[in-house]
């Protein structure tokens, strides 16, 4: 007796058959019963198929296991960070929270929030959300409410000193300390929300994009090759000269095993009085603070005189970049000037120029045939709206040095001011540094400061990979520990570039925790208390991307938080 599969039609069907001999001796075959078609029969026959085991004394079939797949979580991304982090020392900061009055894990809490700034920012409640598709290394998430978060925010202000104390320590190893060059620039914050608290570091002031908006500003200091080492925020409405001596000072105590220090800021910053109170810095080792700082546009004229025969005996017929070096207040006074971008910026300045005249010229022709009572297309013009318009476009166009409109004149009327336009043509395509530094050779000082664009670059990633705002936190200790959370996460992002860029991979960290985020923790649960757990397996990339960061391999034996 056996099992036959038989087709009638296009359907098919489970017979069970016997063989037998008839009278002659001859072996046939007939059905003995039709258990039913193929695509039907299911578990309906196993009581069948355990009646004949029980009747021969055998074992019944096994129950089938109800198997149950969790959604697979991103394990890879957080894993390298969570090594990151501890290989900088970072999970020591939970001795800092141990004392305080938090029953949370304070230090977990605001490693939770940092990695997500890098690997998919969003606001406080969406952390929470972040945390349902991660598999994050030794931390149980289940019970993380979005009240933890703000509370550890609250903490991580409540000691804000020692967390700055310990993050300097914990950096110092990565730090030269023969020769420091340190950058220190600010941005914008652009901010939400229209109340009004008592030391609101929300305030209305210029933005970066040209624009008044509410805001704090954001300044930070980091090293020559990157690594941001202080950060601080102020009101949006402070001036930039006034932050800098105050932000110096505290780099200095925080790093007093720094011998030499020669610090490199932009144009903003530059005034008489901070280069007189930055000359009087010493260094705990006794050396004087050193500096290279840009000279402002807006000063440009106060160096003409000193420039004009600079300009004429070096920089008329210059067909590549020329560096010089003249004196200036007792200091050097670096000059870079770039042919071709002063060429580009004299021809663009004549441009709009020309274009500003010719609109004139057609509203001083309509004016004129008014006057006359001559028809004309369009609304009448007056001659205050005339001005007031003229005005508006040369102040957009940045020209109200050149072309001076007369405001208080009856008539329309605006004056060309040449000497003016020499005098912006004179500082086309120029960068002047004031510096006291004295063993680096002009072409030296002109390259530590373009390596200042390295500080915009990481602004750039604040506000674009890390999201650092528009903030809608209220409370200025919450803006103060959402700047902490995004400056430590600007940490963890530029000792990645340093590792990718030393083990010679051509990755950015986004792109770097983006192949990491593919590697997928699973999890099966099989009629068992204890689930069947596993990684995906890693390719070529992912194995070089981890060994190039000194990662070591996730393995699912390692403890994993899954919620």
């Amino acid at each position: 007796m056996y099992v036959k599969i038989t087709q009638s039609g296009p359907r098919r069907y489970v017979q069970l058959v016997e063989s037998y001999r008839d009278e002659t001796g001859r072996v046939k075959k007939r059905t003995v019963a039709t258990l039913g078609r193929l695509d039907r029969v299911g578990h309906e026959l196993d009581a069948v198929i355990n009646g004949l085991l029980k009747a021969t004394g055998r074992e019944a079939l096994p129950k089938p296991a109800a198997v149950r797949f969790d959604s697979a979580r991103s394990l890879g991304d957080v894993w390298a960070l969570t090594e990151l982090w501890k290989s900088l020392g970072f999970h020591h900061l939970r001795q800092i929270f141990r004392a305080t009055r938090h029953q949370i894990d304070v230090e977990a809490l605001i490693r939770v929030m940092v990695f997500n700034r890098l690997c998919d920012p969003d606001s406080k409640r969406g952390v929470l959300r972040w945390l349902e598709t991660v598999a994050l290394p030794g931390l149980e998430t289940t019970a993380i409410q979005h009240q933890h978060l703000l509370r550890s925010m609250d903490a991580l202000i409540d000691r804000q000193h020692q967390v700055e104390a310990f993050l300097a320590r914990r950096l110092q190893p990565l730090i030269d300390q023969d020769l420091s060059i340190v950058f220190y620039d600010l941005t914008t914050i652009r901010v939400e929300g229209q109340a009004e608290l008592d030391d609101d570091v929300r305030q209305r002031g210029l933005a970066k994009e040209g624009l008044i908006a509410r805001q704090f500003m954001l300044g930070v200091v980091q090293t020559a090759d990157g690594l941001p080492i202080y950060h601080e925020v102020f009101a949006g409405n402070m001036a930039e000269t006034k932050t800098l001596l105050g932000t110096v000072n505290i780099v200095l105590k925080r790093f007093r095993r720094v011998r030499r220090l020669i610090l490199v800021a932009d144009r903003g910053l530059l005034s008489l009085d901070n280069l007189d109170a930055l000359h009087a810095i010493r260094l705990p080792s006794g050396q004087a603070l050193e500096f290279i700082i840009a000279v402002p546009g807006r000063r440009y004229h106060e160096f003409v005189a000193l420039l004009q025969p600079f300009h004429e005996a070096h920089c008329c017929a210059a067909r590549q970049e020329i560096i010089g070096e003249l004196t200036w207040n007792e200091r050097r006074l670096v000059i870079a000037h770039d042919p071709v971008n002063a060429a580009r910026q004299t021809q663009r300045r004549r441009q709009k120029i020309a274009e500003l005249e010719t609109q004139a010229a057609q509203w001083a022709d309509k004016l004129t045939a008014q006057d006359q009572g001559r028809s004309q297309r369009g609304r009448k013009l007056s001659d205050s709206g005339a001005k007031a318009r003229f005005y508006q476009a040369v102040c957009e166009a940045r020209l109200s040095q050149i072309l001076k409109v007369d405001l208080q004149a009856e008539l329309f009327s605006y004056q060309l001011d040449e000497a003016a336009q020499q005098r912006a043509e004179l500082m086309d395509g120029k960068l002047l540094l004031v510096t006291q530094t004295p063993d680096l050779s002009a072409a030296q000082i002109v390259e530590r400061y373009k390596a200042l664009a390295d500080i915009e670059r990481g602004f750039r990633v604040l506000k674009s990979e890390i999201e650092i705002g528009p903030l809608y936190h209220r409370l200025p200790q919450r803006i103060q520990a959402h700047a902490a959370l995004c400056f430590m996460a600007l940490i963890l992002y530029r000792v990645m570039r340093r590792r990718l860029k030393a083990a010679q991979v051509a990755l950015s960290p986004e792109r770097a925790l983006e192949i990491l985020r593919q590697i997928q923790y699973h999890q099966i649960w099989l009629d068992t208390d204890q689930p069947l757990t596993g990684i995906s397996t890693l390719t070529s990339t992912q194995h070089e991307v981890l060994d190039a960061l000194n990662i070591k391999t996730p393995t699912a034996s390692r403890a994993l938080a899954v919620s």
